[in-house]
Formats: C-alpha cells, sequence, structure tokens
C-alpha cells in the first residue's frame, strides 16, 4: 500500500488538469484570453528556466563538491565575493523586469474601463442561485443563461450579485471577475469570431456551484439586432388556451416571456431556440431529434427542478400543483418558443 499510494497521489495529480477543452483557459479564442495566454505561457517559460538552472548548478555542485574519502580540507569560501553577489543580485532582477513589464501592462490594459464607450456593447450581468442573468441597459432587454453579443466589439459588463459572491467566467474568451452583492465590478470582453463558448461560475457559491453554467453566443452585428427586435417583440402564446392561462397563473408570477410577466426567475423569451436549459441539461444532446430532446429537458426542469440543481429557488410541479398534461403541454409550448435571427 505504501509503494501504491505515491503512484494514486500522482495519478490524481495528473488526472485534475483534465477538462473539457470549450473550458480551457489554454484555448485563447479572443484578444483577452489570448493576452492572459502569454502572460502565463511567460511566467512559466521564465519559472522553467529558473529551475532548470538551480538544478543543474545544484547537482553540479553535489558531485564537483562531495566530500572524498581521505579528504579533510575546508572547501574556498566564497562569502564576500563582490563578483558573485552581484552576479545572484542582477540575474532575478532583470528576469522580474523581464516579466513584470509585460504584466503590468497587459493588466493595466485589460483593466479599461467601456461602460462609457458610446460604441460598445453594454450588459448588466447579475448573478443568482444558480443562474446567471444578462440586461442589454441600452436595448431594454433582458435575458438569463444564454449571453447573445456581437463579433468585433467592446463587451462592456456591469458585474453584481443578486444574493451571495460568485465569479463571472468565459475560459476561453477570458475573465473572471467576481460578482459581489451591494458592489459592481466591471470588465470588458472581445469575441473576433461567431460561434459559442462555455461559462461557468468560478466561486463556491453553494451545493449547484458546479452546476451553474451558462453559454455566450456570439454571432454578427446583422443578426445581434436581429435577436434584439425579437426580443422586444409581443411574448408568443400558447395555441391551447388552457395552457396559456395555466402557464401565466403558474409560471409569469416569477418568469417572463416578451412584454409579459415579471424578472424573478430567469427570461424564457426564445427559450426553446438556446442550447442548454437550466445551463446544464443539452438540448442538442440528440442533433437528429433536438425537439423531443428540448421537450424532455424542459419536462426533466418542471417536474422536479431540485433534482437537477439542488438549492435553486424553482418550486417544482408538485408544489405548483401541475398536472402530467400541463407539464406536458408548457414543455411543448416552450420547446417551440424560438426567435429566428
Amino acid at each position: 500500500m505504501k509503494r501504491i499510494l505515491p503512484l494514486l497521489t500522482g495519478l490524481a495529480l495528473l488526472l485534475s488538469g483534465c477538462g473539457r477543452a470549450d473550458l480551457s483557459a489554454l484555448n485563447p479564442q479572443g484578444p483577452v484570453a489570448q493576452k492572459q495566454y502569454d502572460l502565463i505561457k511567460l511566467s512559466i517559460s521564465i519559472m522553467t528556466l529558473v529551475v532548470v538552472v538551480v538544478f543543474a548548478i545544484l547537482i553540479y555542485v553535489l558531485i564537483k563538491y562531495r566530500r572524498r574519502k581521505g579528504d579533510k580540507s575546508i572547501p574556498k569560501q566564497v562569502e564576500g565575493n563582490h563578483t558573485l553577489e552581484i552576479i545572484w543580485t542582477v540575474i532575478p532582477l532583470v528576469l522580474l523586469l523581464i516579466l513584470g513589464v509585460p504584466t503590468i501592462q497587459t493588466v493595466f490594459g485589460l483593466a479599461k474601463d467601456y461602460s462609457h464607450d458610446k460604441n460598445a456593447v453594454h450588459v448588466k450581468v447579475t448573478s443568482h442561485l444558480y443562474w446567471w442573468e444578462f440586461e442589454y441597459t441600452d436595448y431594454g432587454v433582458t435575458t438569463a443563461q444564454e449571453l447573445v453579443v456581437p463579433t468585433n466589439k467592446k463587451i462592456s459588463f456591469d458585474l453584481v450579485s443578486a444574493d451571495v459572491k460568485h465569479s463571472f467566467w468565459i475560459p476561453s474568451i477570458g475573465g473572471k471577475m467576481d460578482t459581489n452583492p451591494g458592489l459592481t465590478n466591471r470588465m470588458y470582453l472581445e469575441f473576433p469570431k461567431e460561434g459559442i463558448y462555455r461559462g461557468k461560475c468560478a466561486e463556491l457559491c453553494g451545493p449547484s456551484h458546479s452546476l451553474m453554467d451558462f453559454k455566450a453566443k456570439s454571432v454578427s452585428p446583422e443578426s445581434f439586432d436581429r435577436w434584439i427586435a425579437a426580443m422586444k417583440a409581443p411574448a408568443q402564446v400558447a395555441a391551447d388556451a388552457h395552457i396559456q392561462e395555466t402557464f401565466r397563473a403558474k409560471c409569469l408570477t416569477c418568469h417572463a416571456v416578451g412584454d409579459q410577466g415579471a424578472h424573478a426567475a430567469p427570461n424564457l423569451t426564445g427559450v426553446g431556440g438556446r442550447e442548454t436549459f437550466g445551463g446544464i441539461l443539452y438540448n442538442d444532446s440528440d442533433p437528429n431529434n433536438r425537439e423531443q430532446v428540448t421537450v424532455d429537458n424542459l419536462k426533466t426542469w418542471i417536474t422536479d427542478p431540485q433534482k437537477v440543481k439542488p438549492g435553486n429557488t424553482m418550486p417544482s410541479a408538485k408544489d405548483n400543483q401541475l398536472t402530467p398534461e400541463e407539464i406536458d403541454g408548457i414543455a411543448k409550448y416552450l420547446a417551440g418558443y424560438k426567435l429566428n435571427y
């Protein structure tokens, strides 16, 4: 067992670095993430150089100046050797300058405030247990769980929390930044390419911290304008009058769709076209049967949300006194609620 324990420890450390490629800061997809990645490479290169040189000198000294049998002489003392003292003082200073100058330039550059830039897209991010709310303050649009942004624009974020401390992070695009109750933090990101990027909460916030995911979807500026228009359009209603009345009575007291409902819970406008539901139930797990997968995910969430995300504030279908037929009808209505952009 004593021999296996070090091996198991080494494997645990090795495997702790495994994960999804789209959640890696080592796969930069934007200029902010690229600058951060370049700093990582620079600092690791300098540290590796120092470690290699120090250990090479150490091994050389251990071999060359090891005590030999019969040798009782005192090695030459180097205390007060000004040349050596200058060398081991100047070298670390040079290395610190090589690391420090670009680090300071990058950190201050990434801290630039675009909150008053008229050309930037301004988004207020509010973190909740355990979901994300995105308010586009210049457009009067609020959505949840799926951040839609135009490419090649500065996206200025105002970050706040509605409850406990969270942390906003899109690893392949850049970040991260804490969200605190009663305090606004600011950051900016850029999305040079169209695509879907996975976001996470990077601050332990409760039992479902690891499930507090969201998606960032970058689209062309034209598509973004169409999305804004679709979000502001009148709400789509269910074809079945009973389902619509049930949805209004049971769901719109907390949620919102279009111009209807409240904003205490995630905005459901266009939810049927989102990549996930609840942040972690993937609607594209079966591309050939996406519509049904979306319906099934919605039914799973509506029936027992605590089973999906323990500790969230969504009441179950039993608490809401929903019948199986009503659950199915609401799920089909929301699955069909999509925005064309």
